[in-house]
């Protein structure tokens, strides 16, 4: 079988075909500087297994890698920013598993290879967090998750304050698109899915604010009281 195509019936059910390596690169190379900017946030509405996603991930961790290999801490911090920029959607549950631990194993080979004693479990754990929230098991079309009970696909915003905390803000994909396209006065009808969130003009309400975590402790309990 064509390693471009899953099955023929995928093909014809869902137009699923897969881009080949070096059309993935020859297409990121038109946005280079962006595909190595460690914080510039990118949107697959229809990721596949990640073909699209993981050579982003390759490049932004090179920049990281080059930037902080010599401090441990620095180099958790910024590869945690650079997966969190990274967001994909896909109809098929499968593609979503595999894309999630595609880039999951990105990360850790060249983590544990830069510090093979030293690495972390609650970084990876953080990793594997932002992954669950970020490549989504959805139709962009209808903007709706594939589960029993549909729900408004929803996307988390990472941003990292105060150094080593991160600050989680979710946003609705119809709200993500209605305000770009409010903003930028219906000049152009189809949303730029690779916009950052908070572009000039282009700054929603979210739909739920998160207190603020340590980038190592994502996920885990926030014991504060409220």
């Amino acid at each position: 079988m064509n390693e471009q195509v899953k099955s023929k019936k995928r093909v014809t059910e869902y137009g699923e075909v897969f881009t080949s390596k070096r059309e993935v690169n020859a297409m990121l190379d038109l946005v280079k500087q962006e595909t190595e900017r460690i914080d510039s946030r990118f949107l697959e509405p229809a990721c596949g297994t990640g073909n699209f996603l993981t050579e982003i991930l390759e490049r932004k961790l090179k920049v990281v890698k080059n930037r902080y290999k010599k401090n441990q801490i620095e180099f958790e911090k910024y590869a945690v920013v650079a997966i969190s920029s990274i967001y994909g959607i896909d109809i098929q549950k499968d593609n979503v598993e595999e894309c999630r631990m595609k880039l999951f194993g990105i990360f850790d080979w060249k983590y544990t290879e830069l510090y093979p004693k030293t690495t972390k479990n609650e970084c990876r754990n953080s990793v594997r967090y932002i992954l669950e929230h970020n490549i989504i098991w959805g139709d962009a079309l209808i903007l709706k998750t594939m589960e029993d009970t549909p729900k408004p696909i929803t996307f988390s915003e990472w941003s990292l304050v105060n150094n080593s905390k991160i600050k989680r803000r979710d946003f609705t994909m119809s709200l993500l698109i209605n305000t770009y396209q409010s903003a930028q006065m219906d000049l152009f009808p189809e949303p730029d899915l690779f916009a950052d969130f908070d572009e000039e003009e282009f700054i929603p309400k979210p739909t739920k604010d998160f207190p603020l975590q340590h980038f190592l402790k994502l996920g885990e309990p926030d014991d504060r009281k409220l």
